[in-house]
């Protein structure tokens, strides 16, 4: 049954900021309230137009302790090094979900999971990587960067049109059922980026990793920046109101 009431588009956001969390925490939480969405979209299918609940979107940022976390689609010789070095380096490993290969999270990195029911915006998966992707181009404005896709990759780069200077500095990796999607992006702010040395980050050999921190000369300022990062993703994903 297609509903075309209001609850069919509800543009309004839940934003929570769950600060420094443990990754599969911050994981299994997604996936309580991916799990939610996803039934109130099966429960809408039953009813009358006069009965639908709208589908709620949420907006998760976060950061979490070391960890690499390795998409649906990766090879796990990607990890360059093994448990016992893990361990030695108080850093964890996840095979995920999500889409993409291998990443680094860690703190001085903003991460953030949306959980958004498409049917609410527009159901093109690709059009929300992009948009994700302007999320993040528009927020290095304003620290002076010029952030930019790289044709064939995901995510968020700078110098990506000159050869051999191309450096990736937010990874993107997303799942999407229903129309409902979860996971998000890693943007790096003051993030250790000795870490990403562990890895082939995304499983890409031959490109760079930078941060904000390590592009301005100077830490940043997390509660700003994510400001910045939430006031743009609003005005890209034309959020109407927050609950």
């Amino acid at each position: 049954m297609e509903a075309n009431n209001f609850f069919k588009k509800n543009k309004t956001l839940n934003y929570l900021d769950l600060g420094e969390v443990d990754y599969k925490l911050a994981w299994d939480f997604q996936e309580k309230i991916f799990a939610n969405v996803i039934q109130t979209k099966i429960e809408n299918r039953k009813v009358s137009d006069l009965e639908l609940k709208p589908t709620l979107n949420y907006l998760i940022f976060c950061e979490h302790p070391a960890v690499y976390t390795l998409g649906k689609s990766g090879d796990e010789k990607n990890l360059l090094v093994n448990s016992d070095f893990l361990e030695q380096s108080k850093a964890t490993f996840y095979k995920t979900n999500r889409g993409g290969d291998i990443t680094f999270h860690g703190p001085g990195q903003l991460v953030g999971y949306p959980i958004l029911d498409l049917d609410n915006f527009f159901t093109d998966i690709h059009k929300y990587l992009r948009l994700l992707e302007d999320v993040i181009i528009d927020t290095l404005k304003d620290y002076g960067l010029i952030g930019m896709r790289y044709i064939g990759y995901t995510g968020v780069w700078l110098d990506a049109d000159i050869k051999g200077k191309e450096r990736k500095i937010c990874a993107m990796g997303v799942r999407c059922s229903r129309w409902v999607t979860m996971h998000g992006w890693a943007l790096n702010a003051n993030t250790n980026l000795s870490y990403f040395k562990n890895i082939i980050p995304c499983g890409i050999n031959d490109k760079a990793v930078t941060s904000i921190e390590n592009e301005i000369g100077k830490p940043v300022d997390m509660i700003e920046l994510k400001k910045k990062v939430f006031m743009n993703f609003c005005r890209i994903f034309e959020i109407e109101s927050l609950d």
